[in-house]
């Protein structure tokens, strides 16, 4: 059984005796077993795919895009949701690392956890979106949001807002993030007071959190959103409350989803490279590379922006 075993495999044999084991596992039906074949090669031809949430509808096409272009390399990927929860995407990490991934591509929700040391101490990792502070990975494929969002900010301010909230995913960092901060930044530099308020992809939810800023005794004249799903729910928000966008509400979003141009009126928004982050990431899983690469978001200016209501 060794020896048929090494000649399925490639491993030993001639190529008259490597033909004839294959022709009579065809006739018998016999497929390897994919774990014994991880355990005695060491790969399992599998990467993990970890998405924060695959409510937001970037993430979805990211997840799909990645699906597709680890299939043609010859990989399977295992596309797995935490679904908002950073505790349980730590849980479902480790499980990754159970089933002996190659690597693990991350979307972080908490990246300032030590957790996860031990998930990076067992498998490559590659992050998308934020580096993991107390973990060595094999890369990180980063977005250069903070100059985006100073971007947005600096264009709500020239038309005059005064009071704008930031909507950001729901992340348990206990550190200023560089979004935080360059928002922070703006404020001081433009004297406008600007909130930072977690918010979550479900549209529901997302216009729950934009409508108690809206009824709130500061109500915000700008929404900036770090994600299209969550401006959604800004534009569900204000047609709950008989509000007009952008003549009572304006609203920026981010990841330029092909919905977006759509609306009534069109989402300005800021464009991440889809293809440039899928090839970016298969390049890092197949360690071609393990340098970390900043890509810039290309904003694209809609109808969605205007002056402060009088």
């Amino acid at each position: 059984m060794t020896a048929v075993s090494y000649a399925l495999r490639g491993l030993h044999g001639s190529e008259s005796t490597r033909r004839r084991a294959a022709d009579a596992a065809a006739r018998l039906g016999y497929e390897a077993d994919p774990i014994a074949r991880a355990l005695a090669s060491g790969t399992s031809g599998v990467v993990g795919v970890l998405c924060g949430s695959l409510t937001d509808l970037w993430q979805q096409r990211l997840a799909a895009g990645l699906g597709r272009a680890l299939f043609a390399s010859g990989r399977g990927g295992l596309i797995v949701d935490a679904a908002g929860d950073s505790q349980h995407q730590l849980a479902l990490a480790e499980k990754l690392v159970q089933q002996r991934v190659d690597a693990l591509v991350v979307i972080p929700l908490d990246p300032l956890t030590r957790a996860w040391k031990r998930v990076a101490d067992e498998v490559g990792v590659i992050t998308v979106g934020d580096e993991l502070v107390h973990a060595s990975t094999r890369s990180a494929v980063l977005f250069d949001d903070s100059t985006a969002v100073s971007h947005a900010l600096e264009e709500v301010a020239a038309r005059g807002h005064q009071v704008v909230s930031l909507l950001t995913p729901e992340k348990s960092s206990r550190r200023r993030r560089p979004v935080e901060q360059a928002a922070a930044d703006e404020s001081r530099r433009h004297g406008i007071a600007i909130s930072m308020t977690a918010c979550s992809y479900e549209l529901h939810e997302a216009a729950a959190v934009v409508e108690r800023l809206l009824q709130s005794a500061q109500p915000p004249t700008a929404v900036v959103a770090m994600a299209d799903s969550m401006a959604y729910g800004a534009y569900s928000a204000a047609r709950s409350l008989g509000l007009s966008i952008p003549r009572d509400l304006s609203v920026i979003g981010f990841d330029d989803h092909p919905m977006s141009a759509l609306l009534t009126p069109a989402l300005t928004s800021y464009r991440w490279p889809l293809e440039t982050i899928v090839d970016a990431i298969l390049e890092r899983v197949e360690a071609r590379t393990v340098d970390d690469v900043l890509l810039e978001a290309e904003p694209h200016a809609r109808d969605s922006v205007g002056p402060p209501p009088s």
